[in-house]
């Protein structure tokens, strides 16, 4: 009875720490993690959640600037870029959120693995494949 109880006790933390390690947040040394270019194919207000498809792309530029480009697929204009300062700090990026003005946000990065990555910023999750 006992061997029984431990082995199932033993069986729920194992699948407990795999749960909290599949959720634990990646920390990132410094910017070499991330730098060079990333499509963001989508983003969605929970991990989980439904998930808008976007055409961007983020390029980690490695003077602290995040080039962003939006490809109009609506044909008004061929593509938007801009340029926002970012830098990783406490294992997090931080980025500029609103051009020109020196407010930033933290993202997290939630899951890097190969050539995927997502990021948790204020609002949004952002889906990240490396170019």
């Amino acid at each position: 009875m006992i061997k029984k109880l431990c082995y199932k006790l033993s069986c729920s933390l194992a699948a407990f720490s795999v749960a909290l390690a599949a959720n634990a947040d990646v920390m990132l040394k410094d910017q070499s993690e991330i730098i060079g270019a990333w499509n963001v194919t989508a983003e969605a207000a929970k991990l989980d959640g439904d998930k808008k498809l976007l055409n961007v792309q983020w390029d980690f530029r490695t003077d602290g600037i995040l080039q962003t480009k939006a490809i109009d697929t609506g044909g008004r204009t061929k593509s938007f870029e801009i340029p926002l300062k970012y830098s990783v700090e406490g294992g997090m990026i931080k980025k500029q959120s609103t051009p020109g003005r020196e407010k930033y946000e933290s993202c997290k990065v939630i899951e890097k693995e190969g050539s995927d990555m997502i990021i948790k910023c204020t609002y949004l999750y952002f889906f990240l494949t490396k170019i």
